[in-house]
């Protein structure tokens, strides 16, 4: 593309050079005025670098930008902001222990008369949450907050900015389908008015529906450029990857019928009111997907399975037996494990290294004689390394990996327990899709094996296109359980949204 856009962002032979690694090389990118522009590849493939350096978070080796016009060479994030590009962050940058408003609020406090205006201040972060689908407090902490929730404020944050250009890097990455139609409708107005957006997202669907044009990255080179977002998902898989891409899912053969469930869930009801009576059983070998609308009751289902949340009544049973609620080591020891939703936080230490992170929950197996050896802990990591593809040196800080690799070590160090039953809460939120096809294979190569899988996800495709059986939530009970041939889109969502 030779025209040159003097009212939008210009972007010229971007490079970044680290030692040893060329993470940019020549990239060139033009955003018009009112136009979003989807950056698509694999991670590793350069977007975060360019969007980065377009923020003024990384400095580039080469490049030559402008902006409306005139040349742009933003010295730090608050420069780039001030200039009006702003850039909101897959990982979540919020200050737990303040409340909404005051994290929506962070940089543009409301004065009057040298004072804090708290009230014009809860009513501003309300408008921009409203316009988000957002239903909590602005006065409660956002460490009370979902994930979810937590997405919301941080891009209600983002808006207030008055920014012409955002950046938007996987912003719907823990939103269900309400919140991300919300979402959609929001950057529709927003373009209308005149703003720009880069758009990063995994999600090929998204793209094609939000896209006006798509550039793709691999190996830190632009490959491909659409000037449409409607492009053939096959194509972008294939571009992004620089192979075909046949089939993303995988054949999972059909359980046994004749074989009893390995999981039987009765009547579970959340102390802290999150779900009521759920009840719903697992056979070996099969997969059932979990699907419903964000602060359904999903995640907090899972997790009281796995004796993570306390309940008032219920029974969990696995292969017949009764498991304790008090713990998640008594889950643990029945044969039950649970991948969190937040990988970083609470399925990952991050400051230690992948060896460590696998090793951990593995103690037995390493401690040959009582004692734990840097060697025994070593040899674990490289067998869960190679049986799950993990790319990255075993004492690299597990801080270090990309998302789909650090999923695949949460998932390894997991997988040594030889689990009857696994539980996957939003398996590949934030991860490309080679990474995601290898996480779906890892999920078949489990039922395979006998063990009875739970899949929750916020990705309707991805719930579809792996379980056996779909189970709908919404507000907080069971609203049917769906053979695949009658769980279409339709009719999930319809029972999704329930009252």
């Amino acid at each position: 593309m030779n025209r040159e856009n003097t009212a939008g962002l210009v972007v010229r032979g971007a490079r970044k050079v680290y030692p040893g690694t060329v993470a940019l090389d020549g990239v060139d990118l033009e955003v018009r005025p009112g136009e979003l522009v989807a950056l698509l590849g694999e991670n590793g493939a350069g977007k975060s670098t360019l969007s980065s350096i377009i923020a003024g978070v990384t400095r580039a080796t080469e490049v030559e930008m402008t902006w409306k016009g005139a040349p742009y060479a933003p010295a730090d994030p608050r420069d780039a902001i001030a200039q009006g590009i702003g850039l909101i962050h897959q990982e979540m940058r919020l200050l737990p222990d303040l409340t909404v408003a005051e994290n929506v609020a962070v940089g543009r406090w409301p004065m009057s008369r040298g004072l804090l205006d708290a009230r014009r201040m809860r009513r501003q972060a309300m408008e921009q949450l409203e316009r988000l689908g957002f239903t909590g407090r602005p006065d409660q902490l956002v460490s009370e907050l979902s994930v979810a929730g937590q997405q919301q404020v941080e891009i209600a944050k983002a808006l207030m900015l008055d920014a012409n250009l955002l950046i938007l890097d996987e912003p719907t990455a823990a939103l269900g389908a309400a919140e991300t139609d919300a979402l959609f409708a929001t950057v529709q107005q927003l373009k209308r008015e005149g703003m720009s957006f880069i758009y990063v997202s995994h999600r090929l669907s998204e793209i094609r529906r939000i896209a006006d044009r798509i550039v793709v990255l691999r190996d830190g080179a632009k490959v491909a450029e659409h000037e449409r977002g409607d492009i053939d998902p096959d194509q972008l898989v294939s571009e992004m990857v620089g192979r075909s891409v046949e089939r993303l899912f995988p054949d999972i053969p059909v359980p046994d019928p004749s074989v009893g469930p390995v999981l039987e869930v009765e009547a579970l009801t959340s102390r802290r009111g999150h779900f009521t009576d759920v009840s719903f059983d697992v056979r070996p070998g099969e997969v059932l997907g979990v699907a419903g609308i964000v602060g359904a009751g999903r995640t907090e289902i899972v997790r009281a399975v796995a004796s993570a949340d306390p309940l008032v009544d219920g029974t969990v049973r696995v292969a017949g037996v009764a498991v304790d609620r008090r713990h998640p080591s008594d889950a643990i020891d029945a044969g039950v494990v649970l991948i969190p939703e937040d990988r970083k936080h609470q399925g990952l230490v991050l400051e230690h290294s992948i060896a460590e992170n696998i090793a951990l929950p593995n103690l037995r197996e390493v401690a040959k004689g009582g004692w734990i050896t840097n060697r025994s802990v070593q040899e674990l990591a490289r067998t869960v390394g190679q049986r799950l593809g993990v790319k990255g040196r075993s004492q690299d800080p597990a801080s270090s990996m990309s998302g789909g690799n650090q999923q695949k070590v949460v998932i390894g160090k997991w997988l040594q327990q030889n689990p009857r039953v696994i539980i996957l809460d939003e398996p590949t939120r934030g991860i490309d899709v080679g990474a995601r096809a290898a996480i779906y294979e890892v999920i078949a190569d489990m039922a395979r094996a006998g063990a009875a899988v739970v899949v929750v996800s916020s990705d309707l495709d991805e719930v579809l296109g792996l379980a056996h059986r779909v189970m709908v939530i919404a507000e907080g009970r069971v609203r049917g359980i769906l053979a695949r041939d009658e769980a279409t889109p339709e009719r999930v969502m319809g029972l999704a949204a329930a009252a």
